[in-house]
């Protein structure tokens, strides 16, 4: 299955089916979920990293257990536009989420959204320690967010990838 552009994604909205976000780590993976309207995302959960199919299925499991339609993963993109190795690995893990599922997979530009949410945590002066707890989620939230901001403002293609 092709990883889709997130414009895509659009086609498939489908009442109640929702989306979940993810940031992935180098130790962890955040994960939120919107809610079924896809307008709002929300934090979910901390998956700790072990080895790649391991981490494939605990994000497959809370796909399911969420009823998802998408999974949105956040892309590293270099300031300057650039895919470096960190995008790579990304495209690499989406492309085997979405060979492994029939679950839509698609990227979204997450330039600075670990840093967004490290200043904001920062600015409500929690510790250091509650910050590391929380960033990968709500770093997923951000992202997640940012795609479900930019679907509310296109209109849906008539062209599918899919046939549900």
């Amino acid at each position: 299955m092709p990883v889709y552009d997130i414009n895509d994604l659009a086609t498939y909205r489908e009442r109640g089916r929702r989306l979940l976000g993810i940031d992935l780590g180098e130790k962890t993976i955040g994960v939120a979920i919107s809610d079924s309207t896809w307008r709002v995302a929300s934090p979910v959960s901390v998956i700790r990293r072990t080895n790649k199919n391991s981490d494939i299925a605990s994000v497959l499991s809370l796909a399911n257990q969420y009823h998802v339609v998408g999974i949105v993963i956040g892309l590293p993109v270099n300031m300057n536009g650039s895919m470096g190795p960190q995008a790579e690995k990304m495209r690499e893990f989406a492309r085997s989420l979405s060979e492994l599922s029939q679950i839509l997979v698609a990227l979204w530009d997450e330039r600075l959204s670990t840093v967004a949410v490290t200043r904001t945590l920062m600015d409500a002066d929690m510790s250091r320690k509650r910050r590391n707890e929380v960033v990968d989620k709500l770093a997923a939230t951000y992202i997640l967010q940012g795609a479900l901001d930019r679907l509310k403002n296109i209109e849906p293609s008539s062209f599918n990838y899919r046939n549900f």
